[in-house]
């Protein structure tokens, strides 16, 4: 029903006087809805990533339980040096993931990177400190069902939209109620920091919006806007009771000495910091290397290491040691130097496609640079290749032109204290869907069937 579902989307596409009108209108919407990402469309694309319903309800059993895992992965870390270690953890991390948060959810929000094909579902990141995209995706989903092609469509397809900033307040608050130990007496007010000037600002004003349509007192700040008397945190004047961090630590380490006031604040059990530092125990990339190697699988039963043989990849820390692979003993640099075609290099802590090298499409020379650089930098994993999911997209030219790309398609689940709840979709002509490598995003729509 899918493919039939999108040839007929593509047909209506072929209607000159529909698809011009639909590419205007979502370019006066982006633009009214601040879906800009540094100066261009955040969704250069004119479909939404139509899933089948029945895919939509499996993609969220897999990521619930594949969560759970990590849940353990967390918890294990928390009372094992040994683990702290095989993540990755420096000693600066250390400091800022020692204090309790106060709740025991180990990421309120999260979103797990993932390709779904026809006969595959696999996770290749996870993205757990603080994950951009939430009030993006709702907002995308709004505009994107609003157009006219895509109620045309719905005039033969039922289909509906996710709901992810809903669910992002749902998060909050139950992680507030349990750092309070009961029900609050009044509505927490919510401050959402990070760095000034960043691209993603926009998406914060519309949390925050979101939060004070629902009766919160809202402010977005940055570090250098938090003052702490060592009872109270507050920013801009206002008093703040949760934090929605989305200060990344590898962002907030170099300033720390400066602007203390936050870690100063959540250590003293001043708010609720949600996510919180312990988030980052998650992640670390190295997350998947302590999922697939077989020494640490007494931590999971039997149905999560089913699950983590099907849809996570086989990853390992880069640097010189003997490990398996499956079944095969390597030695893992020298392996790796040899097995490019299927392999690709990635930094622990990074984000937006920085510093990947993608072995399948780098040639001897390119590949042993890599491999040097992976081994002096110290904080690499390698990772198998997998099966992405590709499709052909109508793409948005600068001009308006509207022209059939084949594109890579990056679903990306939201997870909201270890439920699914919503997810987006990043599309590329490049092996990096990265909105800041250049690539879009798209709303996911699920598709239930023909109408009747």
């Amino acid at each position: 029903m899918l493919k039939e579902a999108v040839g007929y989307y593509n047909e209506l596409l072929k209607d000159e006087g529909l698809k011009k009108s639909s590419v205007d209108q979502l370019d006066s919407k982006l633009e009214e809805a601040r879906l800009i990402f540094g100066g261009r469309r955040l969704a250069p694309y004119l479909r939404p990533h139509f899933v089948d319903e029945s895919d939509w309800v499996s993609t969220s059993t897999i990521c619930e339980t594949v969560f759970g895992t990590l849940q353990k992965i967390r918890d294990a870390a928390v009372e094992s040096e040994k683990v702290i270690e095989e993540l990755g953890v420096t000693a600066e991390e250390k400091r800022l993931i020692g204090p309790d948060p106060g709740y025991a959810q180990a990421a309120p929000t999260a979103r797990l990177d993932s390709f779904l094909t026809e006969d595959s579902h696999t996770f290749v990141e996870l993205n757990a400190e603080s994950p951009a995209g939430i009030a993006f995706s709702d907002s995308a989903r709004d505009i994107f069902l609003d157009l006219p092609i895509v109620r045309r469509f719905s005039e033969k397809y039922e289909i509906y939209g996710l709901e992810g900033r809903k669910r992002l307040l749902g998060a909050l608050l139950s992680s507030y109620r349990e750092y309070l130990g009961r029900e609050p007496d009044r509505k927490p007010t919510i401050g959402i920091v990070d760095l000034k000037d960043l691209p993603t600002v926009e998406e914060f004003e519309l949390c925050r919006e979101f939060f004070e349509a629902n009766g919160h007192t809202a402010v977005v700040c940055s570090p250098e806007d938090l003052e702490f008397d060592g009872k109270s945190l507050t920013a801009k004047g206002i008093r703040l009771d949760i934090v929605y961090r989305r200060l990344l630590v590898r962002e907030y380490l170099p300033i720390i000495d400066e602007y203390p006031e936050l870690f100063e604040a959540y250590s003293a059990g001043a708010i609720c910091l949600a996510n919180s530092y312990r988030s980052l125990l998650l992640h670390k990339k190295a997350m998947f290397a302590v999922m697939t190697d077989e020494k640490y699988g007494h931590l999971f039963d039997s149905r999560e290491l089913s699950a983590i043989r099907a849809h996570i990849p086989w990853t390992r820390n880069f640097k010189p040691s003997s490990t398996k692979f499956y079944d095969e003993d390597v030695d893992l640099v020298e392996w790796t130097r040899k097995n490019n075609g299927k392999l690709v290099l990635k930094p622990n802590d990074d984000y937006g496609g920085h510093g990947i090298f993608i072995g399948w499409a780098s040639d001897e020379a390119e590949w042993d640079k890599a491999i040097e650089h992976a081994l002096k930098t110290g904080d690499y994993i390698v990772q198998e290749r997998v099966k992405t999911a590709k499709e052909v997209f109508p793409y948005i030219h600068e001009n308006g032109e509207v022209e059939m790309v084949n594109s890579m398609v990056d679903l990306d689940p939201l997870m909201f204290n270890g439920k699914t709840g919503s997810a987006f979709t990043r599309l590329s002509t490049s092996e990096l869907a990265n909105v800041s490598s250049g690539g879009g995003m798209v709303p996911t729509i699920i598709l239930r069937g023909k109408k009747q």
